[in-house]
């Protein structure tokens, strides 16, 4: 008896097998153009409030990826656990028309350009939320643990969330530089923190492997703040960071683009400050700084009157604290002068440390200098809001 293996098939003509092919390529195009109408129905019956935000998207992409691209990111927002495409398609349903693998190609295939649809994203934000006026924004890092031996880019880092002053936590992941926009909402008491760019800090033995320049997080931070400077040419941008992002750098930076940016940092008890370089005499080298200046811990340790105020807090509230103020222009060795104005704050309640601050804008009042930086915060809390 001749099994089902050993039966020969039929040998097709060249004609034949042309036939087959054009006969199946109509009948993709015409499930291709079934797809497109239904994702444009789909489209069409989505909320205004969505299409409002995700419609100027629509140029960094072709039209069939832009409409499937909205389709996802409203089920990431629906979806409960791991954001995947697989379960991004089991929440869409019957909502997501066409095969599945044509989701996961708007990630892997499809060409786009993530910088256009980056500028577009931001530039949406801004007229929705800071149409005029300055921008304020809030640079931190954050770390996501992936652990798998073939994770790119992973590596490892300290946690600032498990680590205290006395022990270390270290976690095998990513590390993004994440810079935010700060705005005010109606129905909250603090200000809300919207991601605008990321950029995946990698170990300097990571660099070295593959044959790049090494870059710090603030160094990563300056470059993101030089792209928003370089798309929104008319805007002015207020930058805090944490103290780890307080370097001479990132102050330099602000110093050359005095009227573009502003940085609002923590600072050095022992800060570096010195007066302005008296004027050439025609012999010798001429100086490049003036007399040291005393640090800001020594003035506040000498300083008889402090200014009493009340002043926006972290989380929200008001706080009485008592500060002391001066100038200076910072040195570092090789690198230019940076006039600064520094404030030492003391919490009068006593519950958190005292603490000194700093901005390169040095006609900034006390109280805006503070306030700026304690804005900052709420950076902390989108990072902890997207771990949950």
């Amino acid at each position: 008896m001749t099994s089902l293996t050993d039966r020969t098939r039929a040998r097709l003509s060249v004609k034949q097998l042309r036939l087959r092919l054009r006969t199946n390529r109509r009948r993709q195009a015409r499930k291709a153009r079934a797809t497109r109408r239904r994702l444009e129905r789909i489209h069409e019956q989505l909320p205004k409030q969505v299409r409002t935000v995700l419609d100027p998207l629509e140029p960094a992409f072709s039209r069939a990826a832009h409409r499937r691209f909205i389709l996802l990111a409203l089920a990431a927002i629906l979806t409960l656990g791991g954001r995947t495409i697989n379960n991004l398609l089991r929440v869409l349903g019957t909502l997501a028309p066409g095969h599945p693998s044509s989701y996961h190609r708007v990630f892997s295939r499809d060409r786009w350009s993530l910088a256009a649809l980056a500028r577009r994203y931001i530039a949406t934000v801004l007229a929705s939320f800071v149409p005029h006026g300055p921008i304020l924004l809030a640079g931190d890092d954050t770390v996501t643990e992936h652990p798998g031996p073939h994770v790119y880019g992973k590596g490892r880092h300290r946690d600032p969330v498990r680590s205290t002053h006395t022990y270390t936590a270290f976690r095998w992941g990513h590390k993004w530089v994440v810079l935010a926009l700060l705005v005010p909402v109606p129905w909250a008491t603090r200000r809300w923190a919207l991601p605008l760019l990321i950029a995946l800090y990698r170990t300097k033995e990571d660099n070295a492997k593959c044959g790049r320049r090494h870059k710090t997080p603030p160094q990563l931070l300056g470059q993101l703040v030089r792209v928003l400077m370089r798309w929104f040419p008319d805007r002015t941008l207020v930058v805090t960071a944490d103290g780890g992002y307080a370097t001479h750098e990132l102050a330099e930076l602000a110093a050359r683009t005095p009227k573009r940016l502003t940085l609002v940092s923590l600072f050095y008890p022992d800060a570096n400050l010195v007066e302005p370089p008296p004027q050439y005499a025609g012999l010798g080298r001429p100086r490049v700084k003036g007399a040291k200046l005393p640090g800001p811990a020594e003035v506040v340790k000498v300083s008889q009157q402090r200014q009493a105020l009340e002043v926006a807090w972290y989380g929200g509230g008001r706080r009485r604290v008592e500060t002391v103020t001066g100038t200076g222009l910072w040195y570092k060795g090789g690198r230019p002068l940076v006039n600064v104005r520094w404030v030492f704050v003391h919490d009068r309640d006593g519950t958190h440390r005292d603490g000194y601050f700093f901005t390169t804008d040095a006609t900034m009042s006390v109280t805006s200098l503070i306030e700026t930086y304690t804005a900052r915060w709420n950076i902390e809390t989108t990072f902890e809001e997207i771990r949950s």
